[in-house]
């Protein structure tokens, strides 16, 4: 496949992950100055902002981006106000941070589909490997905050990207989530604690490897979603929605070769 060819193809994708990606600091600047009502409606905002881009997508995405806005909402109120590894500006967990979990998916997913990414596959992931190894290495060796929790989150990313059944997946995540923490704890918007509730484990402000923490909403996702969606007698795609991968290849990293014939269709932290 030529540049050309495959930046014709990236086209869609590429444009869902800019407007995440630019969404992402423009509410996380605007919430720098809300109140709650001002996050309640930055939270409407980005609701429809999810369920506009969804519209295109086919069922298995849909259930893929469910399973982490509720795993993830679930992990938000459990580590921020009950056991505050980290806290947000106004000590609550803001209207905007459960569908923005659904779009950190969301864009992860288009910047892993997409035709670019897939032609340059390797690169991508060994550009991945390297920023995030020196960032968590930083983090443990010269940072004012010792980060072990981001060293091992990033090994944790590393298992994602050998072994996981979506490495370009993982990869995206990499770049949505490194830059919606570096954003958001340099505005001040949540804060991460110095260290763990046992007290053991420290954290960085974000921890470096935090998309590697990540990736574990998104294999639940990748995994739990065609349960989902035969549970509920959902399988079957809607005319016109977005194609997504085979199984065992998973909702990102993998497109069959030109020369094969499609396969046909069967797919994790803020």
């Amino acid at each position: 496949m030529t540049f050309r060819e495959a930046a014709r193809r990236s086209r869609a994708d590429l444009l869902v992950a800019a407007v995440v990606l630019t969404w992402v600091p423009v509410v996380l600047g605007l919430d720098r100055f809300a109140t709650l009502g001002g996050q309640r409606l930055l939270g409407l905002g980005t609701w429809i902002l999810l369920l506009a881009l969804l519209a295109r997508e086919r069922p298995l995405v849909r259930a893929q981006v469910a399973v982490v806005v509720v795993l993830a909402t679930a992990v938000e109120y459990t580590f921020s106000p009950l056991l505050e590894v980290y806290v947000y500006r106004l000590d609550n967990v803001p209207a905007f941070v459960p569908p923005g979990h659904g779009l950190v998916y969301l864009c992860a997913l288009a910047i892993g589909r997409a035709a670019l990414t897939q032609r340059w596959r390797r690169p991508f992931v060994a550009a991945v490997v390297i920023c995030g190894g020196a960032w968590a290495a930083y983090g443990v060796v010269l940072a004012d905050r010792t980060d072990a929790l981001g060293m091992f989150w990033f090994l944790c990313l590393l298992g994602f990207l050998r072994w996981g059944p979506s490495p370009l997946l993982y990869a995206g995540a990499f770049v949505v989530v490194t830059h919606l923490e570096i954003l958001g704890t340099w505005w001040g918007v949540w804060e991460w604690a110095v260290r763990d509730p046992t007290g053991i484990v420290t954290m960085g402000n974000p921890p470096t490897g935090a998309a590697g923490g990540y990736g574990w909403f998104d294999l639940w996702a990748v995994i739990t979603a065609p349960a989902l969606l035969r549970a509920l007698g959902r399988g079957r795609p809607r005319r016109g929605a977005r194609a997504a991968p085979a199984p065992g290849h998973a909702a990102a990293g993998w497109s069959p070769p030109r020369s094969r014939p499609p396969v046909p269709d069967a797919p994790p932290g803020r």
